[in-house]
């Protein structure tokens, strides 16, 4: 990588991506005993866990499952859940410049946690850091904290108790505040949440993150953001390039 670990931009990305990963990988306690309790066994749930590695599909496929659901109503509704993820890949690809077998590893944990701290860096080269760091602390953490909630099952109470629930989402919030100073930002933020509180009452879970997303493409369409024009000027000194020199007295 271009960027040494000593940077402060690189370090404050590592730290950025640990604390998500962290905050994320503990609420994998609640995604393995609820799995369990609906019924899915140890395997399929660590498999579902290592493989699909998305939580907002996870806990939709097992929701469907514990509510006496159809298998194609779990499949669907996670699957739907999980089209986010393709808008995320379009947007860490060009970041990323990766090829191989390392965009495989890429595309498995380019996740909401990944993409939103590699987008929150100063350039590309720090993002890598922190979409790195960010994809394979989830993974492992995630990983063996569903693990362990689906081993200890009911041991454990209700993770919301322990205030896990909200863990993940003030590390979001953490993340995109910043990037909320300006008012277009304010605007699609403001826009996203009431279209999402509007929809959750009466649409199956996923088309609200969806609705959000769309209200962000349809505002970034209709009112892109735009971008200062720069007035060119000479490089070989400081006059405007619309203003040619000419040799003129000084005024005295």
């Amino acid at each position: 990588m271009k960027v040494l670990p000593t940077d402060p931009a690189a370090r404050a990305a590592v730290r950025q991506g640990v604390s998500v990963s962290v905050a994320t990988g503990l609420y994998g306690i609640s995604f393995g005993a609820l799995s369990v309790a609906a019924g899915v066994g140890l395997g399929p749930t660590m498999a579902l866990s290592l493989l699909m590695f998305s939580g907002g599909s996870q806990f939709a496929l097992i929701g469907v499952i514990g509510a006496a659901g159809t298998p194609v109503a779990a499949i669907a509704t996670a699957t739907l859940l999980g089209l986010r993820n393709t808008l995320y890949g379009a947007v860490v690809s060009p970041l990323l410049q990766v090829r191989g077998w390392r965009r495989l590893a890429a595309a498995q944990v380019t996740i909401d946690e990944s993409t939103a701290v590699a987008v929150a860096q100063p350039d590309p080269a720090v993002s890598r850091i922190g979409f790195w760091v960010t994809g394979l602390g989830v993974y492992v953490l995630w990983n063996a904290f569903v693990l362990l909630g689906a081993l200890a099952g009911d041991a454990l109470g209700d993770p919301r108790a322990w205030g896990l629930d909200a863990a993940a989402a003030a590390a979001f919030l953490a993340l995109v505040w910043p990037r909320l100073a300006p008012r277009r930002a304010q605007l699609v933020a403001g826009l996203a949440v009431a279209a999402t509180a509007v929809l959750i009452p009466f649409v199956p879970p996923g088309i609200p993150v969806l609705a959000a997303a769309a209200v962000a493409i349809v505002v970034g369409l209709v009112a892109p953001a735009s971008v200062p024009a720069e007035a060119p000027s000479d490089p070989a000194g400081d006059t405007p390039a619309d203003e040619p020199e000419t040799d003129r007295e000084p005024v005295r």
